[in-house]
């Protein structure tokens, strides 16, 4: 097995910051229940030297094993990034440290990129938002945004355990 496999094994096998963000800053959700790709992600913000940096990042994933080792690494990578930064960080970037993904998952990186960027990006600017979530993200978990998909389609929804949750 190479290094870039291996790598993405074991993200696959031990996903870090997965759950969701008690009082989380920021909150951003993509994909569709229709096609089964749905990542959310949490992001709490702190002061560092006067500006305000990522301080943590968790994320939901329904989704491919590829797209929760995505989001695994982002999650990782984001820690004392500034918005800016963050929103300047691409899918190849977010997903690096794991090797090149094969064409068919590139996807999974889009995915991830596109959560990020639909939690940074609002109407207000970054300093005027409230510790509140947004209305749109009262939902407790991910789970509650795909209910009818779920039933319809009499899908198994499995929650992952993970002992070694940052």
């Amino acid at each position: 097995m190479s290094e870039t496999n291996e790598k993405l094994e074991e993200a696959m096998r031990n996903p870090q910051n997965v759950g969701e963000l008690e009082n989380a800053d920021a909150i951003g959700t993509v994909g569709s229940p229709d096609c089964g790709d749905m990542l959310r992600m949490w992001v709490k913000f702190r002061e560092e030297d006067g500006k305000k940096v990522i301080d943590k990042a968790t994320f939901q994933s329904f989704g491919c094993q590829t797209a929760i080792a995505v989001a695994s690494v982002a999650t990782e990578m984001l820690k004392g990034k500034t918005v800016d930064e963050a929103l300047g960080m691409d899918s190849t970037q977010l997903s690096e440290s794991l090797g090149p993904l094969p064409p068919m998952k590139i996807h999974c990186g889009q995915l991830v990129e596109s959560a990020l960027k639909d939690a940074l990006n609002s109407e207000a600017p970054v300093e005027e938002r409230t510790m509140a979530p947004p209305e749109s993200a009262l939902a407790p978990s991910l789970v509650d945004a795909i209910p009818s998909a779920a039933s319809q389609r009499k899908v198994k929804i499995v929650p992952l355990e993970n002992e070694n949750q940052s």
